[in-house]
């Protein structure tokens, strides 16, 4: 991949051209063999990037193979399998050949900064850093470190290998002709990758999604409708739509003075609370987590949990077909 020399401030970009190419002559690693680390594993694989994926805890390495073979083999890529290996420590991987860092450990700021301290000093120069964080600006993981200029957010959504959006976060300190190769070799990957220019809490996607859920959850909390209705109301309503078309290009279908004057409307009466909600606090107190507790909003057993993921892994890779014509290319 050629790179542009991007302009960072009236200086050239005194980085080191990144290590990315094409996914198939690059080399990544994902530190966290977890649920979003093993489904990250797959995006990278299926264009044939070699992987290395470290997880020190050997029962989750043990089981990590056979998840990313299923995952690519329903994707039609069981060959891409050799790709993925495992490693138990950073001590284990080729660091001379890694062009792409990817963090998927738990959300404790102080591991990741550790992590990242580390990796700092073991990557090449002109490997990119990436965390994968949805709660943890980049600027405060990579603190104090000296090259804080190749250091991104790189944030999945789950799952990784059927959700086709990823967010490149930049911080200040964050070098854009970084970002741009990034962006590129996500797009070479399969996604669709948005750059986000500024690190504020929630990135891009998560702040849209937060906006919509705390009217939900304020009008579940007054009564004006159940969590039934809501789901229905989002599902088969405007959510619908937005398979086709996001909220901007909506105004453009529907006709923005007709939206105008809605919001003018609506606007006031919206719920700005800086809390969450009532019926979330509630639930978040007293245990009623969701599937993994056997309740949050709706009843759970083992068999409506399993009958219930089944049926979302369905949906969505149905909706990757209804959409594939618009995604980018795998270019392995």
């Amino acid at each position: 991949m050629t790179q542009r020399g991007a302009v960072k401030g009236n200086m050239m970009s005194s980085l080191p051209q990144p290590l990315l190419s094409n996914p198939a002559a690059a080399h990544a690693v994902v530190v966290g063999g977890g649920t979003m680390g093993a489904d990250v594993a797959v995006v990278l694989a299926r264009a044939h990037c070699r992987t290395t994926v470290i997880e020190p805890d050997a029962t989750r390495a043990q089981a990590l193979p056979a998840r990313v073979a299923a995952n690519l083999a329903a994707a039609g890529r069981a060959e891409a399998a050799d790709y993925v290996q495992t490693a138990p420590d950073l001590d284990s991987v080729d660091w001379n050949s890694v062009g792409l860092v990817i963090e998927c450990i738990p959300e404790r700021l102080d591991l990741k900064q550790a992590l990242f301290a580390e990796l700092e000093q073991r990557a090449p120069a002109r490997a990119i850093l990436a965390s994968n964080s949805s709660s943890f600006p980049i600027s405060a993981i990579g603190q104090g470190l000296k090259t804080r200029d190749r250091m991104l957010g790189l944030h999945f959504f789950m799952p990784a290998h059927l959700v086709p959006l990823v967010e490149v976060v930049l911080c200040d300190a964050s070098d854009p002709a970084q970002a741009d190769a990034l962006i590129a070799f996500m797009r070479r990957c399969g996604m669709v990758p948005v750059k986000v220019l500024k690190d504020l809490p929630g990135f891009l996607a998560n702040r849209l999604q937060h906006a919509l859920s705390r009217e939900a959850f304020d009008l579940i909390d007054r009564g004006i409708a159940s969590p039934e209705d809501v789901d229905a109301a989002v599902r088969f309503g405007f959510g619908f739509r937005f398979l086709a078309a996001g909220p901007v290009l909506q105004r453009d279908h529907a006709g923005i003075e007709v939206h105008a004057a809605a919001g003018a409307t609506m606007y006031p009466s919206f719920c700005n609370s800086d809390t969450p909600a009532r019926c979330l606090t509630e639930r978040a107190a007293d245990g009623r987590h969701g599937m993994k507790a056997g309740q949050g909003f709706y009843e759970w057993t083992p068999e409506s949990i399993a009958a219930e993921r089944a049926r979302y892994d369905r949906l969505l890779r149905a909706g990757l077909d209804l959409i594939a014509d618009e995604l980018p290319p795998i270019e392995p």
